[in-house]
């Protein structure tokens, strides 16, 4: 076998802190204060932050593989965590801030967390779980706020910084070490943690920046409105750090007009969030100024295809579905159209969840694990693996990992859908969330989706429900838009809306008008709250007879 002649160096976190620092110093990151007021700091300067919070960490006791935790808003002091960390051969470990204290407990302790570096203005929520934690050696504060609620001695973050040089000797590190964690949000079960390696972290971060997915450059500055708990903002401040990008963050103000704010003074090229955070934008009486946003990223649910419609007519920017997962670091796929199509014609792919990003293998099976074909037709169970996918899940001495989610080396991700020949997916729901009706499926997405299509609708979510003849029936709990639209949004109109959009068997019958619909830390709509409150009697359901 010929061997190649190439140098073998490691694909690390260090590295990518190391270019970016050295080739682009004067790329700024910019933060958020609120009030149309930011902060301003060059990647020079971040380095040199980063360079001094690493030599505070080994100072306290930090070595290779102990795990530091964030408790954090998407800002400058989150930014420097996750350079240094993984850099100096620690593992970052990004909890989240929207979980209850019972989860959040049990993962600081189950990834054995020594420090955590937390906001003072998440105190509050910090001191209702630190106590069942008491692996975590010292609490580091960023900000002035009171930590007298943690009931402990506390270390102020600009204070060991000062004290410290913005030098840092960092060490080789092997690529597959860890460097950092997330874990799942625990819809079901206790939640899962997933360990991102440092070659991991470089190759998707790369993949990123390609013409193939969002073509970042030094060009753009990128907004990332997706938590930086949540699969490490999506890997965009790796990414965009690694081409000299600026970096624009929103801190805690994160509401649609506090983001729109924002948006004008920092002019993001490139943004990304939930489908939730855009949505509420177009809601806003007055339409901002986001003209500076060549593409919005996204992802983390659905996104209804009138969502990509209104904000193209509203202000000219163009939104690219993606879609992955926790265990997928968590680019998976994008959803940009063939360039042989017209503008009409491409609007049918970029309606899906896009194509495999190239790295990542996918197939679909059905349930005895035989892969189905590419046709657009057949339907099953998606799968997916590849160099930033995971092949487990973090377990301790003695703890069994689930083999259920993991099929000959492929990752089940529980969602069902189809691939087209030029393979692009489409999912039409979570395996757990599909309807079954008299024998049939019922896809509970495309219900959503063509719900809020109408302009009456701002939300929709569609459960399946206990029916004595069908066996489930969809329940469709909306909530309606102000204004003589909204007050036109009654079940009988929105039947009638469906029926020219679905097969008529599949309208609902049941109806729920709410003011909002229940969310999940991470935004997506949480149906197991939706559930337990249908189940409990405390959702006022209208049935309609067709």
């Amino acid at each position: 076998m010929l061997k190649s002649t190439m140098a073998d160096r490691p694909l690390t976190v260090r590295a990518i802190l190391e270019h970016g620092a050295r080739i682009h110093p004067r790329s700024e990151v910019v933060t958020s204060a609120g009030d149309a007021v930011v902060r301003r700091a060059t990647y020079a300067e971040v380095a040199g932050r980063a360079a001094r919070l690493a030599n505070a960490l080994r100072r306290l006791g930090i070595g290779p593989g102990d795990r530091v935790a964030t408790f954090a808003w998407n800002n400058q002091e989150h930014l420097e965590a996750y350079l240094a960390v993984p850099s100096m051969g620690a593992v970052l470990h990004t909890l989240n801030i929207r979980l209850a204290a019972e989860q959040l407990a049990f993962i600081a302790k189950h990834a054995e967390d020594r420090i955590v570096i937390v906001d003072a203005s998440l105190i509050p929520i910090l001191a209702t779980f630190i106590a069942d934690v008491p692996g975590i050696e010292h609490v580091i504060v960023v900000g002035e706020g009171d930590a007298a609620p943690l009931g402990r001695e506390v270390l102020r973050y600009e204070a060991l910084l000062a004290a410290e040089e913005p030098r840092f000797d960092w060490p080789e590190i092997d690529e597959r070490q860890a460097a950092a964690m997330c874990y799942t949000s625990g819809t079901t079960g206790d939640p899962k943690g997933v360990v991102y390696g440092h070659r991991s972290t470089w190759l998707h971060s790369m993949a990123v920046t390609s013409g193939a997915i969002f073509a970042l450059s030094e060009r753009d500055r990128v907004l990332p409105v997706v938590p930086m708990f949540h699969a490490n903002a999506w890997g965009l401040p790796y990414a965009a750090w690694m081409v000299g990008a600026g970096l624009t963050f929103p801190d805690r103000f994160c509401q649609a007009a506090a983001l729109a704010k924002f948006v004008d003074e920092a002019r993001p090229t490139v943004g990304a969030a939930v489908p939730t955070v855009w949505n509420d934008m177009l809601g806003l009486a007055e339409a901002p100024d986001i003209g500076s946003l060549r593409l919005i990223v996204c992802g983390g649910s659905a996104v209804p295809r009138s969502l990509i419609d209104r904000f193209h007519e509203r202000f000219g920017v163009r939104i690219v579905q993606a879609w992955g997962m926790t265990e997928t670091s968590p680019l998976g796929s994008v959803a940009l159209a063939p360039i042989d199509l017209s503008e009409d014609e491409s609007m049918a792919y970029r309606a899906t969840q896009g194509r495999p990003a190239p790295g990542v293998e996918l197939r679909i099976v059905d349930d005895d694990g035989n892969e189905l074909p590419w046709d657009g037709e057949h339907t099953g169970e998606i799968e997916v693996r590849g160099p930033w996918v995971t092949a487990s899940y973090h377990t301790r001495e003695g703890e069994a990992d689930d083999g259920e989610k993991f099929h000959d080396g492929w990752l089940r991700t529980g969602d069902v859908g189809a691939v087209c020949d030029r393979g692009y997916i489409r999912i039409s729901d979570r395996a757990k969330d599909v309807i079954k009706s008299g024998g049939e499926w019922i896809s509970s997405v495309e219900l959503e989706n063509a719900l809020m299509a109408h302009d009456g609708i701002r939300e929709a979510a569609v459960i399946g429900v206990p029916d004595e003849r069908w066996g489930e029936r969809p329940l469709a709990c909306v909530v309606r838009a102000d204004g003589d639209a909204g007050a036109a949004a009654t079940p009988e109109a929105l039947g009638a809306w469906l029926a020219e959009r679905v097969a008529k068997w599949q309208v609902p019958e049941r109806w729920a008008f709410v003011d909002a619909v229940p969310r999940t830390s991470v935004g997506k709509f949480d149906k197991k709250v939706i559930r337990a409150q249908h189940a409990a009697g405390e959702l006022d359901v209208v049935e309609v007879t067709r």
